[in-house]
């Protein structure tokens, strides 16, 4: 693909059309953000339903129930009285509810079976997806029995207050973070460049990329329905390769301004070098999170589009907008200069000397770091998962608290097993001989308990049999409990009605499902993004060592990320620091999800170092030697992104919701061991001791196109026609 002033490349030719037509490129760029978010507020985003996001037997049952024309479930509410002289505090309570504009129905107190404690549940009234709005004055009610009998606890907690909860402690956590992750974005730009206008364009372009991408989601959810964390997942990876981009071309651009290149010059360097770079790394991002549409799950769907999306517009704006701006600005890219911080040239001084040591000791370096990351990744062996509760919420907070009392003193009425019953009717005597056969199978199984309720339809063709599980609703115990419920209980009382299908949901069978979803999944998942990696690396870099070795060091960058989160989240440390209590495992769609972002997020180093690997061996150097200077003068630039990376990713970590938080410390530490021990250790001790086998390519794979890494001539000094004028700073 050639084009006039030697230009080769998509990524090249895009962006010496953008300079040429640098007004047209940044109006175009603006006009595109800005229609795209109005049209977005027009079509709206479509939101993933329970069926969408159910699997297996549970999905089924939903589905069942969604079609079936129940009466909208109001938002119930459960309020724990303990203490040994509790009954007039429970009086209290049920007075004090009774007759509320906010409640429905207050039912009868239940005591726990150890008779420490007693429940008081009630509905509320108007929509169940409203009702965290309302059960404020239900709070303070409830507070002031608490008042009224100092002896006793008294405190509530159910789905109104923990949406609350959650929805207010996370709002209040993104305002948070909202407000700290562009100035400290911004600050280590500052300190990267030394120059604010070099500083502020990668952080405008990042988010005004995330602001486009958001409003292409409301188009991409008619195919892939969106759930509530997909806009914080956007804005975490969509900050991160955002910045990142722009940071490898503005950097490169000014070196080559500083080596003596013309204005020019300098930015047809960077085009088809850092520009194809973008472009490569961009590809294999993108292929990474399509792995994630092989889970066949709604959440990952959701994740896999988004993400997608905001690669894919920040690749965009790196491409065109980016270098527009840079030939409008010129030289004043590196305008307001900071006293002390700017500086004309970054070596990397302290990374060129651990190269130093690394090239010297190639074989110890191997040993070594791989060493370090085995101990890391070990806890991964010891990996458990598991699903998503209040529980996930900071431990300090009233409500949770609360919530976890409830559950181990009553936890039936917590986490019950729903048995969803289709037939031609479930009214009458056939239907009420299979609930006496199914509550008696039920009381004989010792796995099942009271109470058993039941909901039927208005047609009388469902009903949905609540049952109390044993366990905590997660355990072992309440698994087998399900599985008990679904082989033998539920299929031997109800199978008998005519035209009857039986489905066992719930949460702990709605957990069980999405698990047995992903681990079927996972060898497709990881086929696909391993070998589509590997493919891109191999056609990119025309060698098989490179792209094995590439695919090799981001899978061990992930089990390290995979161990420490084991050995933070699953085995309990740092909980007081982090502020949360470890439920024993790993949040469910945690491990696939970080591999997946990881694999692609750590191609941004990876094929960023090896083009300026790859340009020195093209100029004839010898492989250490080309390692060396592609190494060194691409560490200071991969210390700032990587930087800005973990900055971004620890914030997360200050999210009230234990997955987030899992998200933040698993996606910081992976990029913080991928820019240090593998890029600056791992990866040039490999390829010095591999030598000239790193560019190996078998005889029958020479038709494979030849992709040019080497510096682009000069162009000839001729005066240049209009269409092709020399790029100047505009005036």
């Amino acid at each position: 693909m050639k084009h006039r002033e030697n230009v080769t490349g998509f990524a090249a030719r895009a962006a010496m059309w953008s300079a040429r037509h640098r007004t047209l490129a940044i109006i175009g760029w603006i006009v595109f953000v800005v229609g795209v978010t109005v049209l977005s507020g027009q079509v709206g985003t479509r939101e993933a339903t329970d069926s969408d996001q159910g699997h297996g037997e549970s999905g089924r049952a939903s589905l069942i129930v969604e079609q079936a024309g129940f009466p909208v479930q109001p938002a119930g509410e459960m309020v724990l009285v303990k203490g040994a002289d509790r009954n007039a505090a429970v009086a209290d309570v049920t007075r004090s509810l009774t007759g509320r504009p906010e409640v429905e129905a207050v039912t009868k107190p239940l005591t726990s079976p150890d008779g420490q404690a007693t429940l008081v549940t009630f509905t509320m009234t108007g929509d169940p997806d409203t009702a965290k709005d309302r059960v404020g004055p239900l709070l303070d009610v409830v507070a002031g029995v608490q008042s009224r009998h100092p002896g006793v606890h008294v405190a509530q907690a159910g789905d109104a207050s923990g949406d609350k909860l959650i929805g207010d402690s996370l709002d209040e956590g993104l305002s948070r973070l909202s407000m700290l992750s562009i100035p400290v974005t911004l600050g280590i730009l500052l300190v990267a460049f030394g120059a604010v206008v070099a500083a502020l364009l990668p952080v405008g372009l990042a988010l005004t990329a995330i602001l486009a991408a958001i409003g292409l989601l409301a188009g991409a959810s008619r195919l892939a329905p969106t759930v509530d964390t997909t806009t914080h997942v956007m804005l975490l990876v969509g900050l991160a390769v955002g910045v990142d981009y722009c940071l490898f071309y503005i950097r490169r651009e000014r070196d080559e301004r500083r080596n003596g290149a013309d204005p020019h010059r300098a930015l047809l360097i960077a085009a088809q070098t850092s520009g194809r770079s973008i472009w490569i790394s961009g590809l294999t991002v993108i292929v990474a999170m399509a792995g994630m549409f092989f889970t066949m799950d709604a959440t990952f769907t959701s994740f896999g589009m988004a993400t997608i999306l905001v690669v894919a517009t920040a690749v965009l704006g790196s491409l065109t907008v980016l270098p527009a701006l840079l030939s409008a600005l010129g030289d004043r890219v590196d305008s307001i200069k900071i006293p002390g911080l700017y500086r004309r040239r970054t070596e990397g001084r302290v990374w060129r000397w651990v190269l130093r040591v690394v090239l010297a000791k190639p074989l110890i370096s191997t040993i070594v770091a791989v060493g370090v990351l085995a101990a890391l990744a070990a806890p991964a062996l010891d990996l458990r998962t598991k699903g998503e509760s209040i529980e996930d919420v900071s431990p300090k907070q009233p409500i949770v608290q609360t919530m976890t009392a409830i559950s181990r003193a009553f936890p039936a009425e917590v986490v019950p097993a729903e048995v969803v019953v289709k037939a031609q009717t479930v009214k009458g005597p056939r239907f009420e001989a299979a609930l006496a056969d199914f509550r008696r199978a039920a009381a004989a199984s010792g796995q099942l308990r009271e109470p058993i309720d039941v909901r039927v339809n208005p047609a009388g063709t469902v009903a949905v049999v609540s049952v109390g599980l044993a366990g905590n609703g997660s355990d072992r115990t309440s698994e087998r409990a399900v599985e008990t419920l679904r082989t033998t209980v539920a299929p031997g009382a109800f199978g008998k009605l005519t035209g009857a299908t039986v489905a066992v949901t719930g949460d702990t069978a709605e957990g069980m499902d999405f698990n047995k979803r992903l681990t079927d999944s996972l060898p497709w998942v990881f086929g696909f993004v391993l070998g589509l990696a590997f493919l891109l690396l191999l056609v990119s870099f025309r060698s098989v060592v490179v792209a094995v070795t590439g695919v090799v060091l981001n899978l061990l960058s992930v089990a390290a990320a995979y161990g420490m989160l084991v050995f933070v989240f699953q085995y309990g440390h740092f909980e007081s620091a982090l502020d949360f209590k470890s439920g024993g495992g790993i949040t469910n769609w945690m491990p696939l999800f970080l591999f997946i972002i990881l694999f692609g997020l750590s191609m941004d180093y990876h094929v960023f170092v090896l083009s300026r690997i790859r340009e020195g061996h093209d100029r004839g150097l010898p492989t250490k030697q080309a390692v060396s200077e592609g190494i060194g003068r691409t560490a200071g630039v991969i210390t700032s992104a990587a930087m800005v990376m973990v900055a971004v990713f620890a914030l997360f970590a200050t999210l009230p919701l234990i997955s987030t938080k899992e998200l933040g410390v698993g996606l910081a530490a992976a990029v913080l061991l991928d820019a240090t021990i593998i890029r600056a250790v791992l990866l040039p001790a490999v390829m010095a001791l591999l030598g000239e086998k790193n560019w190996w390519l078998p005889r029958w794979l020479n038709w494979l196109p030849a992709v040019a890494h080497d510096l682009p001539p000069a162009a000839p000094p001729a005066p240049q026609p209009h269409e092709d004028r020399e790029l100047t700073p505009a005036l």
